[in-house]
């Protein structure tokens, strides 16, 4: 139990820092501005169990993925990272008025709509990203077959994902009322500098891809 504890214990610390649910809630609520509580409360459930999922099956069989559709780690830093530039290239761009506009378009849509994009983007890539992506499998591949496959080890990757998954819920599902206890201006300037931030995010995830497709290519050469 103790190997557990450690083991979760290095997820956490490993993990929470780039999912950094705290840090997105900003960027959720933007793109929920115009949700009622509940949906939003909803929608970050959702995300949450996404993320969740996301996480455990990086950690235990992302490995086996990347191997069967022949897809490198670089590459799919590359991909995220241009994904991540788009949304927030997009979000520092919103202006007031698309945010009214989608307001009143918003009333006319199906309640089932609300989750559209409880995967794309919320929690791929906005969430759960190629970073994460590449630390929980490289975790996976250290925790869960260390030794071989272990019990002890699977049960840290549950414990760990289900505490980020928490954390994720609970920052996201209340991130109006964190937006009122810090006031409308504030929060509208915390909005723009993480849109900010998502794009400069975007771009190191990029750069780190293809850094390491650009080390290769002498070795390709020989």
């Amino acid at each position: 139990m103790l190997e557990a504890a450690k083991n979760t214990l290095l997820i956490l610390s490993a993990l929470f820092p780039i999912v950094n649910p705290l840090g997105g809630s900003p960027i959720f609520l933007t793109m929920t501005r115009d949700y009622s509580p509940s949906e939003r409360r909803a929608l970050a459930r959702r995300v949450a169990m996404n993320s969740f999922f996301l996480l455990v099956c990086s950690c235990l069989i992302g490995t086996y993925i990347l191997t069967f559709f022949g897809i490198s780690l670089p590459v799919v830093q590359v991909g995220g990272g241009l994904i991540v530039i788009s949304t927030g290239w997009a979000m520092l761009n919103r202006s007031d008025d698309d945010d009214d506009h989608q307001g009143k378009v918003r009333k006319k849509v199906s309640p089932r709509d609300e989750f559209k994009t409880a995967f794309y983007p919320l929690t791929w890539p906005l969430t759960v990203g190629p970073g994460s992506i590449s630390v929980a499998i490289t975790l996976g591949a250290n925790v869960a077959r260390h030794h071989g496959w272990n019990l002890l080890g699977m049960l840290a990757i549950f414990i760990g994902s289900t505490i980020i998954a928490v954390s994720i819920y609970l920052c996201y599902g209340f991130s109006d009322r964190l937006a009122r206890a810090i006031g409308a201006t504030a929060m509208g300037v915390i909005m723009r500098l993480s849109s900010f931030l998502l794009v400069c995010i975007g771009v190191q995830i990029l750069w780190n891809g293809a850094k390491a497709l650009l080390v290769a290519l002498p070795a390709l050469g020989q």
